[in-house]
């Protein structure tokens, strides 16, 4: 099949998150089991990268930015939802069927099923209204949603029925020693619970902590955090990486306290692989993501609560090493089997893909 990925938000390298580093997986995994694969996504237009597309941009005249950085064509515009570049994008790859994800995913489904292509639906959040209109509207549209969470959310919200598929993790690349030597927070944004770990930080000056940037904050409120960071003696920042191992090589306890409905919880996935136990809240399908391999918290529980977790973990060592010896058998469940993941994601695809002999007739 030729698959095209599309969404309003932008793509690696410019961009990255769960969803990018998830999809990336699916798509490297499709191109070495014979399929082609593209992107066609958002862009920002930010620093060298974002300069050097802005001008072949202008000198091609094409209404959007091609690049091959990750080993896939890349097509990236400041207008995704404009018909006539979605019009363009369809004519230059030819998609069999479109996987559309995150922001503005409504919308863009409408815009792809009007033109003929089949669209399936990868929910991987529950923010409704960045979907920009109701996804059950898309004629003949196919869904899959990233946890159970997110799948009944969706179900009870629109009456659709999702095919779940876990967020895509390669145990081996993600599989790492680690010097155990900090307690991490990966995402210093206050959804995902900076607060709640800044706090912890202040309460524990014995434990060293690496607070890690993830989502782009603006000016403001990045200064206004790295005020409160700079002050805290314990606490190392790191800026965003796309080699986790530099993280996770270092970690002994992810935190996770995020304070939004998460859909699921990826980077909880990951620190499994390398026996790092998760301390995170119960919103949304974080606890399913955290399971038995650590401690889920209330999101607003006290910070008495978080800091018994986190002190109990660090200074425990039989239950450090139980709660270890558990992420790592998570992180080898059925569930998250990429092998089978890809296999239920190529038959939800076969599936919204209408046979040879319709597509010939249509």
């Amino acid at each position: 099949m030729r698959i095209l990925f599309a969404g309003g938000n932008g793509w690696l390298p410019e961009a990255s998150g769960g969803t990018q580093n998830s999809t990336d997986h699916l798509i490297r995994q499709s191109i070495a089991q014979g399929h082609e694969a593209a992107v066609y996504c958002g862009f920002a237009g930010r620093g060298v990268f974002g300069f050097r597309m802005r001008v072949q941009r202008k000198m091609t005249g094409r209404p959007f930015s091609i690049d091959r950085t990750q080993g896939y064509e890349v097509m990236r515009t400041w207008e995704p939802l404009e018909a006539a570049r979605i019009e363009a994008a369809v004519a230059r790859f030819r998609p069999d069927v479109v996987v559309i994800q995150t922001r503005r995913s409504a919308a863009l489904g409408q815009a792809f099923a009007k033109l003929g292509v089949p669209v399936v639906l990868y929910l991987r959040n529950v923010e409704f209204e960045e979907n920009d209109g109701d996804v059950s509207a898309i004629p003949g549209a196919h869904f899959i949603a990233n946890s159970y969470f997110t799948a009944n959310a969706y179900h009870d919200a629109y009456g659709i029925d999702c095919t779940v598929i876990t967020p895509t993790i390669d145990f081996e690349k993600y599989r790492c020693d680690t010097t155990r030597e900090c307690a991490t927070l990966i995402n210093i944004h206050p959804k995902k619970g900076y607060e709640v770990a800044r706090d912890m930080a202040r309460a524990c000056p014995d434990i060293p902590f690496l607070f890690v940037e993830a989502w782009t904050l603006w000016d403001g409120l990045f200064k206004e955090i790295m005020t409160e960071i700079d002050a805290l003696p314990n606490v190392t920042f790191m800026r965003r990486t796309s080699d986790m191992s530099t993280i996770y090589g270092r970690t002994k306890i992810l935190l996770a306290p995020s304070q939004w409905e998460e859909a699921w919880g990826r980077v909880a996935s990951e620190a499994h692989c390398s026996g790092i136990p998760v301390i995170g809240s119960n919103r949304g399908g974080l606890g399913q993501a955290i399971g038995p391999g650590g401690i889920v918290l209330a999101h607003d529980a006290p910070i008495e609560d978080w800091v018994a977790a986190l002190r109990q973990l660090w200074f425990d060592n039989e239950a450090y090493a139980a709660l270890s010896e558990k992420a790592v058998a998570y992180a080898k469940r059925p569930e998250l089997d990429f092998e089978q993941q890809h296999r239920t994601f190529i038959s939800v695809l076969e599936n919204a893909v209408p046979s040879p002999e319709l597509r010939n007739r249509a």
